[in-house]
């Protein structure tokens, strides 16, 4: 266990950070699963801007990689051409 004042603080931030991050790769994880378990080309056509915008905003704050985000754009994307 840390015993400099600094230590505690960074074990703090950290524990924060980690939670914070935590909870917006689960929702992106979660709308992802969404998107792909649809068969409705239309629905899966509307839900698709809305998780390459989230997948965006979290690769552009290191919570997810930017090419983890690209190739789920892309894999998303193909899905939702071959919905018929």
């Amino acid at each position: 266990m840390a015993n400099h004042k600094s230590c505690l603080k960074r074990l703090r931030q950290t524990k924060t950070r980690t939670e914070h991050n935590r909870y917006y790769a689960k929702t992106m994880r979660n709308a992802v699963r969404k998107l792909r378990s649809t068969t409705d080309k239309d629905e899966a056509a509307k839900l698709l801007p809305t998780v390459q915008k989230m997948l965006d905003k979290l690769a552009k704050t290191n919570i997810i990689h930017a090419n983890k985000a690209s190739n789920l754009k892309s894999s998303l994307a193909l899905h939702v051409k071959a919905l018929a």
